[in-house]
């Protein structure tokens, strides 16, 4: 057994860190100690006490606790687990690793168990599982985010793990220990459990033997994963090419995965760039689709490419704020009733397929004809006169003006 293991917490007084969530008046700590917990998704960096969180959870519940990984799990395992159990008196807890790839048929499977109270459902990803969650599946759920564990936290957990092995380390061990772990506690003792093999009192020479790198490449405890990531989205949207390649660099060199940058360009080049340059999203696709392919360290090139021209292109945030505005009118109530003219030719009762009575084809008035398409009138797009986005306006503009001339 490993040493992350022997010292994995099993009770929330020895948990260490995520004071956010278990601190003694956290909101989530008292609905632990009260027994009563919502089905949870947690998300953030490895080694900060999810699957450690969920167990000691399974405990306090005296629940039958089983844990899947959303990439092998089968769908028969899950209706098992809770069939197996459903005359406990304690409910069984469902834990599932890398939740974020469950499929949406894997979803639908665990909608039922979570709306009849069959077990309860934790799930734990290293990503914000938010976007790849249905919808059904959030609104009876709560997201808890970890963070990166504190230097201190460290510390503390170093201090537990050479007590329990009966060795010591120089101070520069330690901090080493510390500082290039990244606020990840398993990798922290896994290097110290390698480390504490070859000798009794541990060196700095012996662990940067045994891993010559920081995790993160040298970042502090206030420089995590995702601060860097959100550096170097804002840095491209920023245009500073040479913010974004540096930002870039941190990541690739700290080991992150290269799918997830190239992920995270992809939404910014529509987020951020839109329709000011259509081929940034392009470009962005076939980036994503090559990293896929080709892995590291050849991806490195890729992204450098991919971040220098988006860095580099025209600005404009206008999809990503029509698509909000027309959601936020549409979760107001504001549901217009499709105009009999564009409804489908079946359920409009006209005779041609596919078109509405009094429906206007475009096509035979040269492209565009005036005629409504919402009962009243609306005011979402806010097209900017920047790159390509100013081409897109001036051609509505045209096109508008000279058919009603």
């Amino acid at each position: 057994m490993s040493l992350a293991q022997i010292l994995r917490p099993t009770s929330l007084p020895e948990f260490i860190g995520q004071k956010h969530l278990l601190g003694s008046s956290a909101p989530f700590r008292r609905l632990i100690e009260a027994g009563s917990i919502p089905h949870s998704f947690f998300f953030g960096p490895p080694g900060t006490g999810k699957t450690s969180l969920a167990r000691i959870i399974a405990a306090k519940l005296e629940s039958a606790f089983f844990e899947f990984n959303a990439t092998s799990v089968k769908i028969d395992d899950i209706r098992k687990a809770v069939d197996a159990n459903k005359n406990s008196f304690s409910k069984p807890l469902i834990f599932i690793d890398e939740v974020h790839r469950l499929s949406k048929t894997q979803q639908e499977v665990l909608l039922p168990i979570m709306e009849n109270h069959f077990a309860l459902i934790i799930g734990a990803s290293t990503e914000n599982p938010f976007f790849s969650l249905t919808g059904g599946i959030r609104s009876r759920s709560m997201l808890f985010e970890f963070f990166s564990l504190t230097d201190d936290d460290l510390r503390e957990t170093l201090t537990k793990g050479l007590a329990k092995l009966g060795k010591s380390a120089n101070d520069d061990a330690a901090e080493y220990l510390v500082r290039s772990s990244s606020g990840d506690a398993r990798a922290m003792l896994t290097l110290l459990d390698f480390a504490a093999k070859l000798e009794e009192n541990i060196t700095l020479d012996t662990l940067k033997r045994l891993r010559p790198n920081s995790l993160t490449d040298g970042t502090g405890e206030s420089e995590t994963h995702y601060n860097l990531a959100s550096a170097l989205i804002k840095s491209v949207r920023g245009s500073d090419e040479n913010a974004a390649v540096y930002y870039l660099a941190r990541l690739l060199a700290g080991g992150e995965e290269p799918r997830f940058v190239a992920r995270r360009l992809a939404i910014l080049a529509a987020e951020d760039i839109g329709n000011a340059n259509p081929n940034a999203l392009q470009l962005a696709n076939a980036a994503f689709s090559l990293v896929e392919k080709i892995g590291m360290p050849e991806s490195r090139i890729i992204l450098s490419q991919l971040t220098i021209y988006l860095a580099c292109c025209p600005k404009s945030n206008s999809a990503y704020m029509a698509i909000d505005d027309a959601l936020a009118l549409v979760e107001s109530g504001e549901i217009q009733p499709v105009p009999p003219h564009l409804k489908d030719a079946h359920f409009a009762g006209a005779k041609s397929l596919g078109r509405g009575v009094g429906y206007k084809y475009p096509h035979d008035f040269g492209g565009w004809v005036e005629q409504r398409y919402t009962q009243k009138p609306l005011d979402i797009v806010k097209l900017n006169d920047i790159g390509f986005e100013k081409t897109l306006k001036e051609w509505l503009g045209k096109i508008r003006v000279d058919v009603t001339r």
